[in-house]
């Protein structure tokens, strides 16, 4: 793989990594406030609130997985790896890389792994 592509997909890796960081503490400070700000309100406040809470949970947990494969892929960076499947070894497509820099996987082995979790 061209090396000054792979320099790009990293500089790109670590302004994700960055923004989902910065997102999940945002998230957290903001969790905090609906938990300070919960009090003996309405039901239908504290149903918001609590839907609030979930929809953040949730936000949070998506960002958590999406950082995980990005953390691997700077590992496959360091490892000079980047950019072949981590199941077949075949290479990567680059519009794929470009598309979606932290994945792990070609086209046909990830079909192949939606296919199987069905």
């Amino acid at each position: 793989m061209k090396k000054d592509f792979v320099e790009k997909q990293k500089k790109k890796l670590i302004a994700q990594r960055n923004e989902i960081l910065d997102t999940l503490t945002s998230q957290s400070d903001q969790m905090r406030k609906l938990v300070d700000t919960v009090e003996s309100g309405d039901v239908v406040d504290v149903a918001s609130d609590a839907i609030d809470r979930t929809l953040l949970d949730s936000l949070g947990s998506q960002d958590a997985q999406r950082l995980v494969l990005i953390t691997n892929a700077l590992d496959r960076i360091a490892q000079d790896k980047y950019g072949l499947c981590v199941k077949c070894g075949k290479p990567i497509p680059e519009a794929r890389l470009d598309a979606l820099p932290y994945t792990g996987l070609c086209v046909a082995c990830k079909e192949g792994e939606e296919r199987h979790n069905r």
